[in-house]
């Protein structure tokens, strides 16, 4: 099942953090886009050249102490077709360094139209009785707000293919308790509900370490609500955005875990690929910057949470 192998590979780095990949032009260095723009001009393949290749230094600085990249779809979708070939050649660098990758996608589909999204992203495609992996990611971020119609087809590819998937749950955004903090008929909140439903697809992805197949997005930025959740979802492992430039710290991130210091990944995107920035060095040492920051984070949390075993 794929978040066992997330979890041994937290295990053997001893770091339960993923990097952020959400790369806008303005943080490439000038001389990776000088360099791009120069062979194919100022324009979408030029910067999608430009993400990549600073995709590609960050990957080579982090890969030995982190052990999974999140690239978020929009991101490379916003330079067209050339911007998604970066994705797809992003995820194939970070799988040939041996990192776990989760695509940042939130699809949210049902029927035939979601089994596309989810043979897109973590299956294989059919061309005249060839198959193929389009993007080959380990796992992708998913909205079950359309039910299990939405879900179900994803289940039986991740079992088959070994994937998992993160379903959004109590989202890090100043506005998601809007919808998600309100309170259903049998007094459990819409937040509440889809952990109780993550828990009910996961039965059908069982993983070695006690965790599911299906995993939650839960917010660093609302500790209270992580640890209601790490108590009511126990057996959903949960991916935690909110932490470093989101406000989130160590201390709110730590009610993801369980006693083993298992059960969550905690997100970081600018303060990783921006780091060169608040360590006061120039834009040329964003790579080397992103592996200091990354260090500091993994001390960050296991600060709090001590070490990570089975």
């Amino acid at each position: 099942m794929a978040f066992d192998r997330l979890i041994e590979k937290i295990v053997e780095k001893q770091n339960p953090t993923v990097a952020g990949l959400d790369p806008k032009l303005d943080y490439v260095p000038a001389s990776i886009k000088n360099a791009c723009f120069e062979k194919y001009g100022k324009t979408l393949e030029g910067a999608a050249a430009a993400l990549l290749e600073f995709n590609k230094a960050i990957i080579d600085d982090i890969y030995d102490v982190v052990p999974a990249v999140k690239p978020q779809a929009a991101y490379y979708e916003m330079y067209g077709w050339q911007g998604v070939k970066a994705l797809a050649e992003t995820i194939a660098y970070a799988k040939e360094k041996g990192m776990f990758v989760i695509t940042d996608g939130k699809r949210n589909d049902i029927g035939t139209t979601m089994e596309a999204y989810a043979a897109a992203h973590l299956g294989s495609t059919d061309v005249a009785g060839e198959s193929f992996d389009a993007f080959g990611a380990d796992a992708l971020t998913v909205n079950g707000y359309l039910g299990s119609d939405g879900i179900k087809p994803l289940l039986n590819i991740c079992k088959a293919k070994e994937k998992g998937i993160f379903v959004l749950v109590k989202t890090s955004n100043p506005s998601s308790g809007e919808l998600q903090d309100l309170k259903l008929e049998n007094g459990a909140s819409v937040y509440e509900q889809m952990g109780r439903m993550c828990e009910s697809w996961g039965e059908q992805l069982p993983g070695k370490y006690g965790y599911s197949g299906v995993g939650a997005v839960v917010g660093a930025t609302y500790p209270g609500q992580l640890a209601e959740m790490r108590e009511k979802a126990p057996r959903t492992f949960f991916l935690v955005p909110g932490y470093g430039a989101q406000g989130g710290g160590a201390q709110d991130a730590k009610n993801a875990f369980d006693k083993n210091g298992l059960g969550a990944i905690i997100n970081s995107s600018r303060g990783i690929m921006c780091a060169w920035k608040a360590q006061g060095l120039t834009e040329d040492d964003f790579a080397a910057a992103a592996r200091t920051e990354a260090l500091r984070m993994k001390e960050d949390i296991l600060s709090v949470i001590g070490e990570i075993k089975f």
